[in-house]
């Protein structure tokens, strides 16, 4: 875990996102946090790094999400050397 984050604000704020129940709550709450082009990029983010593991090139990445190519290599990076936040969430979620 990357100490820099791990502070008392952003404790704070995961506390808040694990106290919502559904996902319109999800929408309300991020809806009121984050720009739409935030939420945008977290989202394209999260289907590239799915794409990725279903081993997509990526150009097919580029053509379907718009992500540049630096995107997809960050995410790439994280998902071959990050913390594992991705993999978890893909076990949980059945997106193997």
């Amino acid at each position: 875990m990357n100490k820099k984050i791990k502070t008392e604000a952003v404790d704070s704020l995961f506390d808040a996102i694990l106290s919502l129940e559904n996902r319109e709550e999800c929408y309300s709450f991020f809806e009121d946090l984050c720009t739409v082009n935030e939420l945008l990029s977290l989202s394209q983010r999260f289907e590239v790094a799915a794409m990725l593991k279903c081993r997509k090139t990526y150009l097919e990445i580029a053509e379907k999400t718009g992500a540049s190519t630096a995107t997809i290599s960050r995410v790439n990076r994280s998902l071959n050397y990050g913390n594992d936040g991705y993999e978890l969430v893909f076990e949980r979620t059945g997106k193997q």
